[in-house]
């Protein structure tokens, strides 16, 4: 329930978010446009905007167009068909076909990995929800890393569960043309022994040793809780086997045996 909570919750943030214009954004590099000028079809065009962030448009050869907002361009084209005596008030209409200068990669237990475009304002939460959520083997965190002007890069860790639970969305970072986010798998535990349905499961937050066992469909009819056992290696690697009790926390990659009882 926990985590499909999560994966509603990420959809319906990105919902909300989505009613942002896409207005705002700026064309970059490599963008894909289509222009058209009202009442004159013939001047409508699909173009790339070149690596130097101009594009060819009849009459006025090259015009730089990167950095600039649809609505800021469609003023620049339209002034200098004016200034050059070639339209009167003309009405000119961009739309960014495909956003190739403004996308985020989504990798890991997604359930569709890829690179997205930022069109407009987008979240974290946005970025999720377009990647189809967060998969069943995912786990509760997000990595964000991003790279600086000098070339350097810094890395996140947001607990994507925590900030939705708690509402708070302060660490829903808008993200920026460049920037990766890995969702890592979830954390496992493994049992075995006299338990019901011995395996791998994944490991909740704050799981117990008697929440285990019911994961792992109870005792056997020859188990006891008096004969748990978990192995866990320490920081170094080494193996430490404890003798463990019902209220117990069970971490990450620990094993868990359940004896047979003796009587």
């Amino acid at each position: 329930m926990t985590k499909l909570f999560m994966h509603l919750a990420v959809l319906m943030l990105a919902f909300y978010a989505s009613f942002v214009q896409a207005a705002d954004i700026q064309i970059g590099p490599g963008d894909i446009l289509k222009i058209s000028v009202y009442d004159h079809p013939e001047l409508t065009m699909e173009t790339r905007v070149s690596e130097e962030g101009n594009i060819t448009f009849p009459f006025l050869s090259e015009v730089k167009l990167a950095g600039l907002t649809t609505s800021a361009a469609e003023k620049r084209i339209s002034k200098l068909l004016m200034d050059g005596d070639y339209l009167r008030k003309p009405q000119i209409n961009i739309t960014i076909l495909r956003f190739e200068s403004h996308l985020v990669s989504v990798l890991g237990q997604v359930l569709k990995q890829g690179r997205y475009p930022i069109e407009g304002k987008r979240s974290l939460t946005d970025m999720l929800a377009m990647a189809g959520g967060i998969s069943p083997d995912g786990g509760d965190t997000a990595i964000l890393i991003r790279s600086s002007a000098n070339g350097k890069s810094s890395r996140e860790v947001i607990d994507v569960l925590d900030m939705i639970q708690s509402g708070d969305l302060n660490k829903n970072t808008d993200l920026k043309a460049g920037d990766l986010i890995y969702v890592e798998r979830a954390p496992k535990f493994y049992i075995y022994g006299e338990v019901q349905r011995p395996g791998v499961f994944r490991l909740e937050r704050d799981m117990t040793v008697v929440q285990a066992l019911s994961v792992g469909g109870g005792l056997t009819a020859r188990g006891t809780e008096r004969g748990v056992r978990i192995q866990r290696r320490d920081a170094s690697g080494k193996l430490h086997v404890i003798k463990a009790k019902p209220s117990d926390m069970v971490k990450e990659d620990d094993v868990i045996s359940i004896q047979e009882s003796l009587f």
